[in-house]
Formats: C-alpha cells, structure tokens, sequence
C-alpha cells in the first residue's frame, strides 16, 4: 500500500466520522434547519465517494461484473453531493423578507441553486450515457485518468463530470470568500476561510486535469508521466477534502467547546447554589436536586439553566443582605486578606466569606432588617457574571464553618461598638 493510499483510507474514515458525528441534528433536527441537512447530505455523498477512491473497494468494483464501476458510482455520489453544497451556500445566508432588498450575491446563489439541480440530473444522465458508449472499459483501471491518458472518450466523460464539479467550486470558493469576510465570529470566519481555500484547491484540481486530459488527446503522455501527475493531484485533492471536511466542522466543534464551558460551570456553580436554594426553597422554579439529577434534566439547555442559576445565587445574595450585620463585607475581606495577597483571589475569596457568613447568620435565626453593604459587582455581560460566580463558588468550597463563624463573629463586633459609640 502506498503512503497515498493510506492516506485515502484516512481521509475517507475523516469524512465517515463527521458525516455520522453530523447525522443525528441533520435527521432529527428542526425540520426548518435546511443549513444542516444540506452539509450532512455534502458529507455522506463525499464520505461514499472517497471509499470508493480507496485501494481495496477501487479495485473490487473496477473488477467487477461492470468494469470500472467504483467511477461512476463515485461521480454518482459527488454530483450528489455538490448539489447539497450548493443548497448549504443558499442555507448559511438565512432567509429575507420578501418585501425587502436582498444582496446581489445572494440572488446569485439562489440562482445557481436552482440551476444545479436541472444541471445535476443533465449531468448524471449524461456521464451514464458517455460510460457505457464511449468509455473505453476493455480492462479495469485502477488509476482512472492515467490508465486512459490520450483516449478521447474518457476524456469527454471526465470533462463532463469536471465542468460540474469545477463550476460548483468557483461558485462555492467565491460565496464562501464573501461569507468569510461578512463573518463575525472567530470560529465562522475560520472554518468558512478552510472550506473557501478548499475549494480554490478544487477549481486548480478540475482545470489541471481537463487539461491534461485534452493535451494528451493530441500528444500522449508517458506511463510514467500520467501516473505522477495522477497522484498529485490526487493528493491535492486529499488536502482539499481535509480542509473541507475540518473547516465546516469547525463551527460545531465551538458550539461542542461552548457546551462543555457550560457543563464545567455547572458542575462548579452546583454547591453553591444548592446551598442558597436550600435555604430560600421557594425561589427556584423546581426544587435544588443532586448535581446528577440536575445535569440531566434535558427539558432546560445548559446555557439557561446556568443563567437561572446565576440569577438565583444573585437574588438569594440580595436576600441575605437582611439577616446580617452591616460590617459583614469589611469583615470579610480582612478574611480574604489574610488568606491572600492576591486581590484577583481575593475578592471572589471575599463574596465566598460573606456567603457562608450570611448562610449561618440566617440559619441561626437573626431577624430580617435593613439591607447591609454588598461588594459592587462590575460583570461586563452574562458570561463575565458567570465566570465571577464561579470564581466564588471555588473559594466557597475552601471556607469551612469556623471560619465563617469567626468573621460574623467579627462583624457582629464591629457592629455592637459601633452602635455603643454612637448611643
């Protein structure tokens, strides 16, 4: 097995993996989430169509009953799938309203989406017509275009197929260039740079190769020659698939890493928040469970199930204000500082303080009053909110009861001379 070969193998097993990574949201998913379906559709067609380009099952089709089948059943799938990425194109603009002014590429792309499914049935109809009438398939090949350099009917039949999937390249390579640039986000503008480069690969891969088909028609190429220039582009075109197939996962496997930030969270934020809502068990919309059970209530996403939590630890902050001494929060940063020369530890060390403090001053039956001082909080936006608690809730787990017992202590001190010096 050449080192080509192998890397058939691994690119075909890539782009199985994705496609069967990519299956349950495209069969399962919202059935108005064409976006998804139309990739999954250009990674199955792609996937079967690599196996098909692999040593073992190119040699058993080519040497089957019909001669050179593992061909035509490839360019069967890649039209197939060419078409699906074309739908994708369509897809990943979204939708405008019918009144309003849509952009000129988009037009575009609708267009050609509709041209691409008369131009994919012509295709096919016409590349089974050319294989078995022109096609020269006396004798298996293994290597397609360089066993049949210089034949003009194979030539005819790949110029056919090379014009469809060179077409459908520039139209992605040039669409993907404009969606790249319009992206915001990293991980999208990332992903749709790869499948852009990929395509430009694509379109380099088509015309070298119709050339070279054409040229040899009129002076034919050494064995040896067709045979060199065969696996580079092959190889080329392996890179291609590898950009491809990685730069269109690249978006979901952002939405995979947002995920597990927000099962992480969860899992850190769960203590304490049990513990707040233990103590107000009217506050949550259903009662504090085990961190198991909680993780798997798949009713509520993990992204607002954490905003709820964050929320409810903010709101049973605000609570506890009423139960303790207004020295709380000074008391609770001298804990934090002598724990601490860090100040980026300290201040969540200080919330953590004040918490368990506040938790046992209401535990211990002291009675709502005024609002004491609390630390001012300077989140930025939601996710900054949640990075700040959980912060908190990591010192919180390093604050034991005696502790928390010795800063209220000390607050309740402090509280006491103060009101003895101003009576």
């Amino acid at each position: 097995m050449t080192p080509l070969d192998l890397a058939g193998y691994l690119i075909a097993g890539l782009m199985t993996a994705v496609a069967l990574w990519r299956m349950p949201a495209a069969l399962w998913g919202d059935e108005e989430d064409r976006r998804r379906r139309a990739l999954w559709g250009c990674y199955a067609g792609f996937a079967i169509a690599l196996w098909t380009k692999t040593e073992a099952v190119r040699i058993g089709l080519n040497n089957s009953a019909v001669t050179d089948l593992a061909v035509l059943i490839k360019h069967y799938t890649a039209t197939v799938a060419i078409l699906a990425i074309l739908s994708y194109i369509v897809a990943i603009y979204g939708s405008y309203p019918e009144a309003g002014a849509v952009p000129r590429h988009v037009r575009f792309a609708r267009l050609v989406q509709k041209l691409a499914a008369k131009a994919s049935v012509a295709t096919l109809i016409l590349l089974t017509v050319l294989f078995f009438t022109v096609v020269d398939r006396s004798e298996p090949s293994d290597r397609f275009v360089s066993d049949h350099a210089g034949e003009w009917g194979a030539t005819l039949y790949m110029s056919v197929f090379y014009l469809y999937l060179g077409a459908a390249s520039a139209v992605c390579a040039f669409q993907w260039a404009l969606a790249t640039l319009d992206a915001r986000r990293r991980h999208l503008r990332i992903g749709l740079g790869m499948m852009t480069f990929a395509m430009f690969i694509g379109v380099g891969y088509t015309v070298s190769r119709t050339l070279f088909l054409w040229i040899s028609v009129v002076d034919e190429p050494s064995e040896a020659f067709a045979l060199r220039f065969d696996q580079i582009t092959e190889a080329a075109q392996l890179v291609l698939f590898a950009f491809f197939a990685l730069g269109a996962s690249v978006p979901a496997f952002a939405a995979g890493t947002r995920r597990a930030r927000l099962w992480r969270a969860q899992v850190r934020l769960h203590a304490l928040w049990y513990e707040l809502m233990t103590a107000f068990p009217d506050q949550p919309f259903d009662p504090p469970a085990s961190l198991g059970r909680e993780l798997t209530r798949f009713n509520v996403p993990a992204d607002l199930r954490v905003d709820r939590w964050a929320a409810d630890i903010a709101d049973a902050a605000e609570k506890l204000r009423h139960y303790v001494p207004d020295g709380l929060l000074a008391a609770a940063g001298r804990a934090a500082a002598r724990d601490t020369d860090d100040p980026r530890r300290a201040e969540p060390l200080t919330d953590a303080y004040w918490i368990r403090a506040a938790l046992l001053a209401k535990d211990s039956g002291a009675p709502a009053g005024g609002a004491a001082t609390v630390a001012a909080q300077h989140a930025a936006d939601q996710d900054g909110e949640v990075a700040r608690l959980v912060r908190v809730a990591a010192a919180y787990r390093t604050v034991d009861e005696e502790r928390a017992r010795a800063v209220l202590a000390d607050a309740t001190a402090e509280a006491a001379r103060t009101a003895g010096t101003s009576s």
